[in-house]
């Protein structure tokens, strides 16, 4: 991950603050930049990743089907949080009765914190048949042994991790006109070495990075580390964190082992630092979420439940208040309050660096839940925040296709865009590199590909971000796919014609699993035919528009539609009317996309990107694109793009592309 600031000048001046996720197989062992691997290149071991891969093709259950389960088999259990409480299967005598198993209320996964086997609802119910068969009194540590981790590369990344872990040296140990210095890089001057060390926090003199410690809940010993590195471009110093083992099995909720049962209420941040700085400043438990704002993974639950308050504190901007919300229904609404951002609440750390009092700032949090009526009265602060952020209400800017920001102004979760064009034009790798470009800017993506398979979207996806084509130079194909793995990129398992309530089905887990915020389905066509023959086929399509549109604005999720055109002639633009379908498609839209392929008219290559609705602020448009089929990308032409506005929707576009956009400038 990849943090900015832009603080270099004050730092200079003070020194003396149901689907696969991409690429789920493992390629050996990945030494960090700056660290030196401990053995030669390891043989790829072609094994999935059993934490991380869900597999689609499983019925979802239901927390009625939980309970109903668990009584008939005679299981008692009580109702948490997130979580239904139960005796542990696999300990006998009195940690029996702590009810220490943990069963999600979403997706019946279980998590055992006496022994940490975890498992699938599937593996539970097996293993209570198990139990009953047998006569045991618990299951064993042989017979669990497949829930637990036993995987090679983790077992190299324990040892790179103790190496590094013993190489490090504490804040203490320093001389103090370095540590000071070293401080002073990562923004921590006001953090004092005693809270550094009772977090136990290290510093990696060979490469100067901040070493953060992830302890097994169980018995405290040292399951992991996070590495903080600061590196100064310009007046800007960006942060780059990287994990052991890698993010995907990186499941650590920093500062937990500082808690005690007795705890009931905590606060929860974005990143280490500001747990440290809300810790030192107000003496409350405080713990760090592994990814940031980016993801509340549900394994992470059951190690919430004890507290009866939370209040999430996650950052200053608007992106990690929708974060807030997000995870606040995760974490049942009604025992959690949020800290919202503002120029005198900004985030913990630089609270602390500008003197603030923290204590007084929490006593500000809203509670995350609300009365199904409000007034202005409380909707008030909200509306002033998104007047005083316009930027940051427009949503995520594209790095790629910068003339699309001209028009959309932004990707914004909650809405629904419908993409369309000719057969053949380019639409699937269009829409690819438009999705990558988002998700390599942390918006967690699913890819619903129903037209081709997932290997082939992943290889032009892959393309797409190393910019060259790999067959050409395969030793470079691992160093890239590594990149491409640690993307929040997850794919569904359905490929040709499927059910519509299957899919969605499989959208509502990955919402609450991956905390997705951007589905793309490739494309509505696919979901139609597996309904019956002598069904309409347009109020099929009419009622597969509107559950995309519910999902959207239930979920605060955006989702891309694509939809094939009607048959129009060869010489003439698509309009939003050449949606195939009835008019319910573009006016449950948002935003209406029409990638124009012009290859008959003026030649091959000749494609526009027209922005047909922006229901955010009315503006319409259309500007060049230009294939390169070195990198499978879409690029604006070299030359001067000339962005041609349009009248809101329904317009009649020219037949004939605008001349003035291919020639090039006078000298």
């Amino acid at each position: 991950m990849l943090h900015s600031t832009s603080m270099w000048g004050h730092i200079k001046a003070s020194s003396p603050d149901v689907f696969l996720p991409c690429f789920a197989f493992c390629f050996g062992h990945i030494s960090l930049k700056g660290f030196t691997s401990l053995q030669e290149p390891i043989r790829r071991n072609l094994k999935r990743d059993q934490l991380s891969v869900l597999d689609s093709t499983l019925p979802p259950v239901s927390i009625t089907e939980i309970r109903q389960y668990l009584r008939s088999k005679n299981i008692s259990f009580h109702d948490g949080y997130s979580c239904l409480h139960t005796p542990s299967l696999f300990v006998e005598g009195a940690e029996k009765d702590k009810f220490s198993l943990f069963i999600d209320k979403i997706t019946g996964r279980f998590l055992c914190k006496a022994t940490l086997v975890e498992g699938s609802w599937e593996d539970f119910q097996d293993s209570v048949e198990l139990l009953q068969k047998e006569g045991l009194p618990c299951l064993s540590p042989h017979t669990t042994a497949g829930y637990l981790e036993n995987d090679s590369d983790l077992e190299l990344d324990s040892l790179e991790v103790n190496r590094i872990w013993n190489k490090a040296v504490w804040f203490s140990d320093l001389e103090e006109e370095e540590c000071q210095l070293f401080k002073i890089m990562f923004s921590i001057s006001k953090i004092t070495n005693a809270t550094l060390r009772k977090f136990g926090v290290k510093f990696f003199k060979p490469t100067n990075t901040l070493v953060f410690p992830w302890y097994s809940p169980r018995d405290s010993t040292l399951k992991g580390i996070k590495l903080l590195s600061a590196e100064c471009k310009g007046e800007q110093v960006n942060y780059l964190d990287s994990t052991l083992p890698r993010f995907g099995s990186y499941h650590n909720l920093f500062g937990l082992h500082l808690m005690s049962r007795r705890d009931n209420e905590v606060v929860i941040t974005s990143r280490e630092v500001d747990s440290l700085a809300l810790s030192q400043a107000t003496g409350l438990p405080t713990l760090a979420l592994p990814r940031g704002e980016n993801c509340l993974p549900p394994i992470l639950l059951p190690y919430l439940e004890q507290f009866k308050r939370i209040t999430l504190w996650l950052g200053s901007d608007l992106r990690s208040w929708e974060a807030s919300k997000l995870f606040a229904r995760k974490l049942n609404l009604k025992r959690c309050s949020l800290v919202r951002p503002g120029d005198k609440q900004p985030c913990p750390l630089d609270a602390l660096s500008q003197g603030l009092n923290l204590n007084k700032i929490l006593k500000t949090a809203i509670p995350a839940s609300h009365k199904s009526i409000i007034s202005f009265r409380q909707l008030r602060e909200e509306v002033f925040g998104e007047l005083a952020n316009v930027e940051q209400v427009a949503g995520i800017k594209w790095t790629r296709f910068v003339e699309l920001n001209k028009l959309l102004k932004g990707h914004r979760k909650g809405e629904l865009t419908i993409f369309t064009g000719p057969t053949g034009s380019g639409k699937t790798t269009f829409i690819s590199e438009y999705a990558l470009d988002l998700c390599i800017q942390g918006v967690n993506t699913l890819w619903g590909s129903f037209e081709i398979n997932n290997v082939r979207l992943a290889k032009i996806m892959l393309t797409q971000f190393a910019l060259q084509r790999l067959e050409e130079q395969l030793e470079k194909y691992d160093e890239w796919a590594d990149k491409f793995e640690d993307l929040s990129l997850y794919f569904m398992t359905f490929h040709g014609q499927q059910n519509i309530k299957a899919v969605m089905d499989t959208m509502h887990h990955a919402v609450y699993m991956y905390d997705i915020s951007h589905v793309v389905i490739d494309n509505l066509q696919f979901m139609m035919g597996y309904e019956q023959l002598n069904t309409d086929k347009i109020a099929v399509q009419d009622y597969i528009v509107g559950a995309f549109r519910k999902f959207a604005t239930d979920n605060n999720c955006h989702v891309t539609l694509v939809i094939h055109p009607r048959k129009e002639e060869d010489d003439k633009d698509l309009q939003t009317a050449s949606i195939f379908g009835s008019a319910k498609a573009s006016q449950e839209a948002d935003n209406v996309l029409i990638l124009q392929d012009r290859k008959l008219v003026t030649g091959p290559g000749k494609r526009y990107l027209q922005v047909a609705k922006n229901r955010f602020d009315g503006e319409v448009g259309v500007f060049p694109l230009e294939f390169q089929k070195s990198s499978l990308t879409f690029s604006p032409p070299k030359a001067k793009i000339r962005l041609k506005k349009l009248k809101e929707d329904n317009i009649v576009q020219p037949k004939q592309p605008p001349a003035e956009t291919e020639q090039k400038p006078k000298k």
